[in-house]
């Protein structure tokens, strides 16, 4: 039996890799999260009624709650972070301070752990848009892009620093560690304060033939769906050339535009609206496109669901569990 625990497992990125975990019956899968969020809901519940799931709530900034823990197992993602832009503009002390302690509480775990094989630390996109900002960006952007700090009296910056150090504490922990920087994962169960789901519930509510408010409409992203990005990090968690490296995890292509997503999601709803352009949103890159070579060379990982397949998934989930009404959480 391999013992796996997924901190943050109730969130988005959490829930599917226990999904995907727990689909193989010789792994013992527990989630960890003080469930802030409010994520209680039907899905989860369902997937903890599975025998080799288990889920723990507990809140890992406190040492004393880490301690309840058994010291036993083979992988450790570590998911759990302060996130969310009312946290960042509202706190961004808190921010800094909390997902720093977060992981030094999980690596100071991880090193009692007798068994254990990989950590896995979530960093972010966000790392490069120091970078981006002062500096000409190679797009699709490789791990080995330097990266620049910038803006520090900006609270939207606490974020990408907690990570960037995040990664820095990682390299220099002793622990047999992992790093991967997601980009633009979406899918079912995300929350709404994302651009799928709010371009869904603007066309959702709008009547054949009106207009939906699109910001950043020319802003070029590629979007990764869900289950294709827990298929990866399983991949270079299990896979032992891959210890001690960066991998950004995300599609190199299709690239498209923020206009053209918002097409996508009309057509899932198969309604005919149109698209008023609006100001791009303040902060927002113009593109954004990762290198995915490393993770495809080390692990043969290729994204499986096409932009449109998954786009329909997502938005039917949300008119299913959200916008008709349901007990899911939209956090």
């Amino acid at each position: 039996m391999t013992k796996i625990l997924i901190t943050g497992g109730a969130g988005f990125i959490g829930y599917h890799l226990a999904c995907e975990l727990s689909s193989n019956s010789s792994n013992e899968v527990h989630i960890v999260d003080n469930f802030s969020r409010a994520v209680k809901d039907k899905n989860l519940q369902s997937l903890l009624e599975k025998p080799n799931v288990k889920a723990f709530e507990i809140d890992l900034i406190d040492r004393n709650g880490i301690t309840t823990l058994e010291n036993d197992y083979d992988y450790v993602y570590h998911l759990a972070a302060v996130i969310g832009v009312k946290h960042v503009l509202n706190r961004p002390s808190d921010v800094l301070r909390n997902n720093v302690t977060l992981l030094m509480n999980m690596l100071d775990f991880a090193r009692q752990c007798r068994n254990l094989k990989r950590f896995l630390f979530a960093s972010t996109s966000e790392v490069y848009a120091g970078t981006l900002r002062y500096f000409s960006l190679p797009i699709p952007t490789s791990e080995d892009t330097p990266l620049a700090v910038n803006a520090l009296e900006e609270p939207r910056t606490s974020y990408m620093l907690s990570k960037i150090y995040g990664e820095a504490l990682c390299h220099h922990s002793g622990v047999p560690y992992t790093i991967f920087r997601p980009h633009n994962f979406y899918g079912p169960r995300m929350g709404m304060s994302h651009v799928i789901p709010e371009l869904a519930k603007k066309a959702y509510d709008t009547a054949d033939g009106g207009s939906i408010e699109v910001f950043s409409v020319n802003h070029k992203r590629t979007f990764c769906y869900v289950e294709d990005a827990v298929k990866s990090l399983v991949l270079i968690a299990e896979n032992p050339e891959c210890e001690g490296l960066v991998f950004n995890i995300g599609n190199q292509e299709p690239e498209i535009s923020i206009g053209q997503l918002a097409e996508e999601v009309i057509k899932a709803l198969r309604k005919n609206l149109n698209i008023e352009a609006k100001n791009p949103t303040s902060g927002s890159p113009s593109r954004r496109c990762p290198d995915i070579s490393r993770i495809v060379e080390a692990t043969g990982y290729r994204p499986t669901v096409g932009l449109t397949e998954g786009v329909t998934k997502t938005v039917n989930w949300y008119i299913d569990n959200i916008f008709m009404g349901s007990d899911i959480s939209a956090n």
